[in-house]
């Protein structure tokens, strides 16, 4: 009878071991994750090395760490070309038919237009774009990956005071794209300027298939500008920088961490020069810190990039939160899925990305990431230089180091 008691338990417990072997088994899943961006449009150099970055993390996630919890991340990339309608067409495609877990997007205008889809189906979006109008309530499921374009806006109008001789207000030009990327710094530099002593002289948009801007320059130099903030990618700077040189308007420009890519310093060569600054929020070489340590491993390992890029940064940045975002899910609530991943969102509290970018905070009402920035000097030679310390505009007093 004891015998037989004990072979019965034996097998239960046999059985037991085997059916945990298949729970293991088929818990384990692939994270899907869609991202949808610019990789044949205009500026689209900016989007490939957005899509390098973000794929040489989760392939080292998926090497290295053998995934999350066990289980792989499954990257999906498509090209909208930089048009709104077809980025749309995706992410309804992502959240309907391929039942993604998380998605990201490029630009101002899809990361708008994608709100409500992807709030309907309940499926977390990062955008790529930092454009403020995301941020509008209702929030819900849309997140930003570091400080608005508000915050640069901010930053560098506080860094050019902070730098600017005498008392009279800084003549300030803006030079933009006529889109919602271009046009998201012309009210927070606006609203800067009427309570600050800047005076914005001008602002000056054209389309981003523009074949030059010298019609643009010469209208900036006519009103007197000592300083040209942009918001444009890669090929429109230098495009604005061969401006300058035929006008002869010889003054400092300001952009925003959107402003490099690789190609931007065999372009500008010559063009650069000293004149050119970004605000940049996130890591550098000169840093050191672990998350930069980190990104040079994966230079190292995938040889997508060879120096600093700011656009394989930013996608190893949002590679990096997607990520987190799936480990606190799998700890928290056990599975990974949209829902969780949402969840697990909402919990970092000062989350801390060994310097990578600012330290992130959402809660369920303001997915804004962070509002730290600092100034930083565009060499020929593709490195930066910082001119400031991370500080927070408007609260913090900018430290000007060089």
């Amino acid at each position: 009878m004891r015998k037989s008691l004990f072979l019965g338990v034996a097998t239960l417990v046999s059985v037991g071991v085997l059916m945990l072997g298949v729970v293991s088994i088929t818990a384990a899943k692939d994270i899907k994750v869609g991202a949808v961006i610019n990789l044949t449009g205009p500026a689209s150099t900016w989007g490939q090395f957005h899509a390098k970055g973000h794929q040489d993390y989760f392939n080292y996630v998926n090497e290295v760490k053998g995934g999350v919890g066990g289980n792989k991340i499954d990257l999906t990339i498509v090209d909208h070309a930089y048009k709104v309608p077809e980025a749309v067409k995706f992410v309804r495609k992502f959240c309907t038919e391929d039942k993604m877990d998380m998605l990201a997007t490029w630009d101002a205008g899809s990361g708008i237009m994608a709100k409500p889809i992807i709030q309907k189906y309940k499926i977390p979006n990062i955008n790529y774009s930092t454009y403020q109008g995301i941020l509008k309530a209702p929030v819900d499921y849309a997140y930003l990956p570091f400080g608005s374009y508000v915050m640069d806006s901010h930053a560098v109008l506080e860094y050019i005071l902070a730098v600017h001789p005498g008392k009279d207000a800084p003549k300030v030009g803006l030079l933009t794209y006529n889109n919602a990327y271009g046009k998201s710094i012309h009210s927070a530099c606006k609203e800067y300027a009427k309570k600050n002593n800047v005076n914005i002289v001008a602002i000056e948009q054209f389309p981003p298939k523009a074949l030059d801007l010298n019609t643009e320059m010469l209208r900036l130099k006519s009103v007197g500008t000592q300083y040209i903030v942009m918001q444009c990618l890669p090929s429109a700077i230098i495009m604005a920088l061969k401006a300058a040189d035929r006008a002869r308007l010889d003054v400092p420009f300001f952009g925003t961490w959107t402003s490099t890519d690789p190609g931007f310093f065999k372009r500008g060569k010559g063009l650069i020069r000293d004149r050119m600054h970004m605000q940049f929020p996130g890591g550098l070489p000169v840093d050191g810190t672990p998350g930069v340590t980190l990104m040079k491993k994966l230079w190292d390992r995938y040889k997508t990039v060879s120096k600093f890029d700011a656009a394989y940064w930013e996608g190893m940045s949002i590679g990096m939160i997607m990520e987190r975002a799936f480990q606190r899910a799998h700890a928290k609530f056990g599975e990974i899925n949209s829902r969780t991943i949402n969840k697990a969102l909402e919990t970092f509290d000062n989350e801390d990305f060994g310097g990578l970018v600012p330290n992130i905070t959402y809660t369920s009402t303001d997915h804004s990431a962070s509002f730290t920035a600092r100034i930083v000097k565009i060499n020929e030679n593709q490195t930066f230089t910082p001119l400031t310390g991370f500080w927070e505009p408007g609260k913090e007093k900018v430290k000007v180091v060089r």
